[in-house]
C-alpha cells in the first residue's frame, strides 16, 4: 500500500463525498480500495444520468426497449436492473421478473406470456430471466421435456426477429460468473439474515449441476444468436459488470437528447 501513488485526480475523488464515505467504512483505511469504489460510485451516477436521457428519448418518439438479463444463480442479475432503473421514471419501464407459469399459462403457446409483457411505445422492459429459461435452466432442472426444449429452441430465433423486425431494440446480457465465485455469493446469502430468503431449491442444486448448465448454456450462445446476438458480460466483480451493461445500452441504442 506504500507504494500506492495517488495522482491528483485521484485524491481530489478521494475527497469528494463518496471518497470521504469510503475511506471511512472500514476501521483499517484502504485507499486503494476506497479509490476504487468511490470512481464506481461517480462512473454510476454519470451513467444514470445518460439513463434518464435514452428513457426521455424513447418516451418522446415512441420506441420501444427490452433488454433481457439472463446468467447463473447468485449472478447480479437483479442488482444490475436495480442500478440501471435507479433514478428513471417508474411510470414508463417495468422490470418483468415472471413466476412459475400457472396451470393455465402451462397450456398456452411457450411465449405468450413474455409476448403479453413487451412494452408498448414509450416504455422500456427489463427481463430479470425471460424466455431463455427453458434454454438452460428448466432442461437442466428437468422442469420441461426434451421435445419442449427442442420446440423453444426451434422457435426463438424466429420470436426474436419478430420483436426486432416491430421496432423493438432488444438487448440480450449474459453475466457470466466462476463456479468459485457463485459458491462464495451463495455462502454469503446463506449466512445473511437479510438475504437468505433469496435462496431457492434450484439454487441448492446450482454448483452440484454446474456442467449440466455449462453445456445448455453454450448450446444457447451457439443457436440463439441468430437476429439478436448475446452480450456476455463477466461478472465475478458486480462493479464493473453493471458500468459495463450500462455503457452498452448507452453505446448501442441511437437516442439523441431530448
Amino acid at each position: 500500500m506504500n507504494n500506492l501513488k495517488l495522482t491528483e485526480e485521484d485524491i481530489a475523488i478521494l475527497n469528494t463525498p463518496f471518497g470521504l464515505k469510503h475511506l471511512m467504512y472500514d476501521r483499517k483505511v484502504n485507499v486503494e480500495k476506497a479509490l476504487r469504489y468511490t470512481k464506481y460510485e461517480l462512473r454510476i451516477r454519470e451513467l444514470q444520468a445518460e439513463m434518464i436521457q435514452l428513457q426521455n428519448w424513447v418516451i418522446e418518439n415512441h420506441k420501444k426497449v427490452v433488454v433481457v438479463f439472463q446468467g447463473r444463480d447468485a449472478a447480479g442479475k437483479g442488482g444490475a436492473i436495480r442500478r440501471m432503473t435507479a433514478h428513471i421514471n417508474p411510470r414508463h419501464y417495468r422490470i418483468v421478473a415472471l413466476p412459475k407459469p400457472t396451470l393455465e399459462e402451462q397450456g398456452q403457446w411457450y411465449f405468450q406470456r413474455y409476448v403479453n409483457q413487451l412494452p408498448r411505445p414509450g416504455e422500456m422492459v427489463f427481463f430479470d430471466r425471460s424466455w431463455y429459461n427453458r434454454a438452460v435452466v428448466e432442461p437442466v432442472n428437468g422442469f420441461c421435456t426434451q421435445e419442449e426444449y427442442r420446440i423453444f429452441m426451434g422457435q426463438v430465433n424466429d420470436f426474436e426477429k419478430m420483436i426486432v423486425e416491430s421496432g423493438t431494440y432488444l438487448i440480450k446480457f449474459y453475466f457470466s460468473i466462476t463456479k468459485e465465485e457463485q459458491a462464495r455469493r451463495f455462502k454469503d446469502i446463506k449466512t445473511s439474515p437479510l438475504k437468505k430468503w433469496k435462496m431457492t431449491p434450484v439454487d441448492l442444486r446450482a454448483q452440484e449441476l454446474w456442467d449440466e448448465y455449462t453445456k445448455y448454456k453454450k448450446k444457447m450462445f451457439e443457436q440463439t444468436d441468430k437476429y439478436c446476438p448475446w452480450v456476455i458480460i463477466e461478472a465475478d466483480r458486480k462493479t464493473s459488470a453493471r458500468v459495463e451493461a450500462m455503457e452498452h445500452i448507452l453505446k448501442t441504442i441511437p437516442f439523441k437528447v431530448v
